[in-house]
């Protein structure tokens, strides 16, 4: 029999049999990873299986390719504290399910583990949202996929850095940007420290890390960004006047 034991956040949960549940746990040591949970669907543990939450997690299967069951024990209820908060719930559910599809199956990523974590801690202050693009801007970087944002890949001047490539992630100038506008992404001045946000530039900032984590993750998948992401986008969305 192998067993491991495990701090992890709950991505994923759902029904499967009469009373038990598939679910889905960023681990800090073993990756993504899913298993079977007894009574998933049972009062007690569904407000436990909740997108966002942290437990502790002990996985066993009597063979390293099985699926495995996993018992939890909930160390933190982080989805409880955003029940009122639409917004903020939206982040938690969003960013759980980015996780779910993007990050791969029993593969250590440390770094977007604690990232997650920061993340769900930052969702209690203000400027969560600005938090909530730089950690998809992380997490690409974790797959593989940085964006280059401190140096203008056109050649111009890195004071006044104000789009993105997309189609190579990389910062370009105002002045050497400018007659191609049309064709590049708008870069948020918080993503490089030239001040806080307005809800344009959380809605930018979105709309950026969507394009390069659609281009190389989810449409080499064949899938399109998770609808929990779709949602964050709808909450977040400048209201007109």
């Amino acid at each position: 029999m192998l067993e491991w034991t495990d701090e992890a956040i709950v991505l994923t949960a759902r029904p499967h049999g009469e009373s038990g549940a598939i679910v889905s746990l960023l681990t800090e040591l073993h990756g993504r990873h899913s298993g079977f949970v007894r009574g998933g669907q049972g009062r007690q543990l569904r407000p436990v299986l909740q997108p966002g939450n942290a437990v502790s997690a002990t996985w066993s299967a009597r063979l390293s390719e099985h699926m495995g069951n996993l018992s939890l024990e909930s160390t933190a209820a982080h989805a409880a504290r955003y029940l009122d908060d639409r917004a903020r719930l939206a982040a938690l559910a969003s960013s759980a399910a980015v996780c779910d599809r993007a990050l791969p199956d029993r593969e250590p990523h440390p770094a977007s583990y604690h990232g997650l974590l920061a993340l769900i801690e930052a969702l209690a202050g203000a400027h969560w949202a600005e938090a909530y693009v730089q950690w998809e801007v992380m997490l690409l970087k974790d797959l593989g996929y940085g964006l280059d944002l401190e140096t203008c890949a056109a050649g111009g001047s890195n004071d006044q850095l104000a789009y993105v490539s997309p189609r190579t992630g990389r910062a370009v100038s105002r002045s050497a940007g400018e007659p191609y506008a049309d064709r590049l992404l708008p870069l948020p001045r918080f993503l490089i420290g030239r001040g806080r946000s307005a809800p344009d530039d959380i809605a930018m900032g979105l709309r950026l890390t969507a394009h390069f984590l659609a281009l190389h993750v989810f449409y080499p998948q064949n899938s399109d960004l998770p609808a929990a992401r779709k949602r964050l986008t709808d909450a977040l969305a400048p209201r007109s006047a």
